[in-house]
């Protein structure tokens, strides 16, 4: 069994809109990662996905909970710790050309990070620098042009090059190849899933693109309006799904074979507001296959099948063949 990396415990980020208000961008949310494991983190916008990323790198810094990396809690350590820590973890972004410099070169981008957490020496550097880009697919050629001068697809490979030069164990990666066209998005995952062969590292993937988190993870994560309300491994959550919102978004995905298609299953109505959400199922008001008891209070992430949780008071009922396309479908309680 693979150790674990990171743990994140009941970790909660509100973002205060007045004395009485706030908005729960992420609600209770836990889950781990496994050493060399890829954690798929999915869900529609405003979901609380890239929150999650950031509060997990300790980026922005959560109203509560623990996320413990190496045995530490990033939330309770000094900063002169974490600082240290920094070269360990690390973050691809969605646009790759707004988080680059663009009066960098490739060069001097990638070795930033090597010179900001004072590792190897020069020569040592240099070394790391032309390993670093072969890896990502850049290479010395590469060396004196400026993000400017390479396509989408070249500077994502860069910012990946920049995330990964000081070899760290664990790395979010935040809707990396939502803004690339087919063939781009296809180069960069097949990148990302040989430097996970080549080193081991461990990703967070944050996407809403089904397709490629099927392509690259190990686990997936479904989250709803600040909760995670499923999780389980990639085959088994294409397989079977347990929860009503996972059931409607792997409904929408196409595939390429047509006979994987699931039928369709639309939820009906409006995201509910993440202001002061009541403390009930979050799905409540779209759900067909509601029952009082979904009414009072939130659901808890339960084990209803080795290694797949949900957070649906009905998922026994789903287990041998998932959510039915129609109400009529469950069995009656």
């Amino acid at each position: 069994m693979m150790e674990e990396l990171i743990h994140v415990r009941n970790l909660v980020k509100l973002f205060p809109l007045d004395k009485m208000s706030a908005i729960y961008a992420v609600n209770d949310v836990s889950f781990s990662i496994k050493k060399s494991e890829a954690l798929g983190l999915v869900g529609e916008s405003g979901s609380g996905k890239t929150t999650v990323g950031r509060c997990v790198l300790n980026l922005i810094h959560p109203t509560s909970g623990e996320v413990e990396f190496q045995d530490r809690d990033l939330l309770a350590i000094s900063e002169e710790d974490l600082r240290k820590m920094r070269s360990m973890m690390s973050i691809v972004f969605q646009d790759p050309y707004t988080s680059l410099n663009p009066m960098r070169t490739v060069s001097q981008t990638v070795e930033e990070p090597l010179l900001i957490h004072d590792l190897l020496d020069r020569p040592g550097r240099e070394e790391r620098l032309i390993e670093t880009l072969e890896l990502v697919g850049l290479g010395r050629r590469y060396l004196r042009r400026y993000p400017g001068e390479l396509t989408a697809g070249e500077q994502q490979r860069l910012a990946i090059a920049r995330a990964i030069v000081t070899r760290p164990s664990f790395v979010v990666i935040d809707e990396a190849t939502s803004d690339l066209d087919a063939r781009a998005r296809e180069a960069i995952l097949t990148v990302l899933i040989d430097l996970q062969d080549e080193l081991g590292i461990s990703y967070l993937f944050i996407s809403h693109d089904l397709t490629a988190v099927k392509r690259i993870s190990h686990r997936i994560a479904i989250m709803y309006l600040g909760r995670i309300v499923e999780i389980t491994t990639t085959e088994a959550i294409f397989e079977k799904q347990l929860h009503p919102y996972s059931h409607a978004l792997l409904s929408a995905v196409l595939y390429p074979d047509p006979t994987k298609k699931l039928e369709p299953f639309v939820l009906e109505g409006e995201i509910p507001t993440a202001i002061n959400p009541p403390e009930e199922c979050p799905l409540v008001g779209r759900c067909p296959f509601v029952l009082l008891e979904c009414r009072e209070g939130v659901p808890p992430l339960i084990e209803v099948e080795p290694g797949h949780w949900t957070a649906c008071l009905r998922s026994h009922e789903f287990v041998r063949e998932g959510v039915p396309s129609r109400p009529d479908q469950v069995i009656p309680v």
